[in-house]
């Protein structure tokens, strides 16, 4: 276990909660959106937080903007500080509408991406079509990302279809399922107008998954909900579409470094 960043502090004062370790982790997972950072900024965030990062995700279809130097020194960056990079799961949708999937993945796999997402949050698509699009990240090698939801404003968590979905895509070979919350963060998904959790569906969804809930990651890219999460299922629940400027906020939130959260040291 490692719980100490710096040797500076000891594992007592930097990590109260006792709990989080080195990469590469199962659990505890911070996902980072990336929507648009200049180079300098996605070095700079990388060089400081790396540690807490295990994934970035360039967000939407935004991978297919950027100038070929700059994607790969991106891609090559995060690479080198053992930071899964991927991108966004519109863009695989798109890929999909256009009858081009095996072509995204060549062209994903040779600009050096390790991950992917698969899922169907603004279209539709089989179960079949689905699993097999996993299936087939995986034997190129990928770390496979699927989510479940849409992206729809009053759209909202079915506990069978989730579980079912999840069960479906690791037997694919998928390693984590997003419940989908968008960057807004409201008013889709277990959130409610305001961006609140439901807690009754969170008890549900634990529930019906038990242990294997810590292979869910949920999209959390508010404070609140971060910590309304962190609460219910501990300091090593996975979220996503974190803010680059926040990741220090996640981490010290997870080891109990912040009064929101201060009884994880207890």
């Amino acid at each position: 276990m490692q719980t100490n960043i710096n040797s500076t502090w000891s594992s007592t004062l930097a990590d109260p909660s006792a709990c989080r370790v080195s990469k590469p982790r199962k659990k505890g997972v911070t996902v980072v959106i990336d929507k648009g950072l200049g180079l300098h900024a996605f070095q700079d965030i990388l060089e400081t937080a790396a540690p807490f990062i295990d994934f970035i995700k360039l967000g939407f279809g935004t991978s297919a903007l950027y100038p070929d130097e700059i994607l790969q020194k991106k891609v090559a960056l995060a690479d080198q500080h053992q930071v899964a990079i991927y991108p966004g799961g519109t863009f695989f949708e798109v890929a999909t509408v256009k009858g081009k999937l095996e072509d995204y993945l060549n062209t994903v796999k040779k600009i050096g991406f390790s991950a992917v997402e698969i899922s169907d949050g603004t279209i539709e698509i089989s179960r079949k079509y689905r699993s097999d699009s996993i299936h087939l990240a995986r034997e190129m090698g990928f770390v496979v990302l699927s989510e479940y939801g849409k992206k729809v404003q009053g759209s909202r968590v079915d506990i069978d279809r989730l579980a079912e979905t999840f069960y479906a895509d690791t037997q694919s070979g998928a390693s984590y399922m997003i419940v989908e919350g968008r960057e807004s963060g409201k008013n889709v998904g277990i959130y409610d107008r305001s961006g609140v959790a439901n807690i009754e569906v969170l008890q549900h969804i634990q529930e019906r998954l038990g242990e294997q809930t810590e292979s869910l990651i949920w999209e959390a890219p508010h404070k609140d909900q971060q910590v309304q999460l962190l609460e219910f299922f501990g300091p090593q629940v996975n979220l996503g579409n974190v803010a680059s400027h926040d990741v220090y906020s996640i981490e010290s939130l997870r080891r109990g470094l912040r009064s929101d959260t201060f009884t994880f040291g207890l």
